[in-house]
C-alpha cells in the first residue's frame, strides 16, 4: 500500500492498510492510523499522531514546524483524529511551547483546499474550514462550527461550537457558540438557525436560543448584566449551556458584540 517512489523514515509507523502515494515524504516521529489514505506529493513531519480512516490529498503539508519566531526547535506535537479529510495544500503546523506544545484536531472534520492550522490551534469535531479559511495561532474551534472560504480568524480567538462564520470574515474577537458573523472585521448578525435544524434541534430549542441571542446583543444590557441573566436561563435550559459557557470563558480578545 506504500508506492516505491514514497520516502518513508524507517521510525515512522504506519498501521496496517495505510495508503501512501508516489512522492510523498513521512519523517520520523509520525504515526498513522489504520485505513488512512494519504495522496501524491504529501509532507509529514514529527512528531505527529494521525488516527484512522483519513483522507490526506496531495500537496498538504502536515506537521510542520511554526514559522513563529518564539519557536526554537522543540519537539512539539500535532495530533489528528479520525475520519478526517485534509484537502489539497492544506498546511497544518505543531505547537510552541510557549502554549501546550500540541497542536489538535478532533475527528470527522473536512479542512477543505489551503485551509490553514496554525500552531497550538485546537479544532473540535465535525467541523468545516473551506476553502483558504486560515487560523492563526492558539485558536479554539467548538464542535460543529462552519468557518466559510477565506475567513481569517486572529490569533487568541474562540469559536464557539455550532457557529458560523461567512465568507471573508475577519473575526478578531471570540465569536459564541450558535452565532452567526460576516464582515471585516466580522460583526454578530443572528443564530445559525438553518445548521440547528440540520443537526435536529428542535423548534423549542432553536427558539430559546434565539432569546438568549437577543439578552446580549439586542437589549442594551452590559455584559455582567448579560451573563446574570444567562445563568438563570441556562439553569432552566441545558441548550444553552454552551452559549453562556462562551460568555463567560472569553480570551483575551474579548466577546465579538
Amino acid at each position: 500500500m506504500i508506492d516505491p517512489r514514497a520516502e518513508v523514515h524507517p521510525d515512522a509507523r504506519l498501521a496496517e492498510g495505510v495508503t501512501v502515494g508516489p512522492w510523498t515524504i513521512i519523517g520520523p516521529d509520525v504515526e498513522i492510523g489504520a485505513g488512512t489514505v494519504v495522496a501524491s506529493h504529501v509532507v509529514i513531519k514529527g512528531p505527529t499522531r494521525i488516527g484512522s480512516n483519513n483522507r490526506i490529498f496531495q500537496f498538504a503539508t502536515v506537521g510542520e514546524d511554526t514559522p513563529d519566531l518564539k519557536y526554537k526547535g522543540e519537539p512539539t506535537r500535532l495530533e489528528i483524529g479520525d475520519h478526517n479529510v485534509i484537502r489539497e495544500g492544506v498546511t497544518i503546523h505543531r505547537g510552541t511551547v510557549q502554549d501546550r506544545a500540541l497542536t489538535s484536531i478532533g475527528d470527522h472534520n473536512l479542512l477543505m483546499a489551503y485551509v490553514h492550522v496554525g500552531h497550538d490551534c485546537r479544532v473540535g469535531n465535525h467541523t468545516v474550514l473551506v476553502n483558504n479559511a486560515s487560523l492563526a495561532g492558539h485558536v479554539d474551534v467548538g464542535d460543529w462550527a462552519i468557518l466559510s472560504g477565506y475567513c481569517l480568524v486572529h490569533q487568541f480567538v474562540r469559536i464557539g461550537c455550532h457557529s458560523f462564520a461567512g465568507a471573508g470574515a475577519f473575526v478578531n474577537q471570540d465569536l459564541p457558540a450558535y452565532v452567526t458573523c460576516s464582515g471585516s472585521p466580522a460583526e454578530p448578525r443572528t443564530i445559525n438557525v438553518e445548521g440547528l435544524r440540520r443537526r435536529g434541534f428542535s423548534r423549542e430549542q432553536i427558539a430559546e436560543i434565539n432569546r438568549a441571542y437577543k439578552t446580549v446583543y439586542r437589549r442594551g444590557l452590559s455584559l455582567d448584566e448579560a451573563r446574570i441573566e444567562m445563568r438563570e436561563a441556562a439553569a432552566a435550559e441545558p441548550v444553552l449551556e454552551p452559549f453562556l459557557q462562551s460568555i463567560e470563558e472569553l480570551s483575551s480578545r474579548g466577546l465579538m458584540r
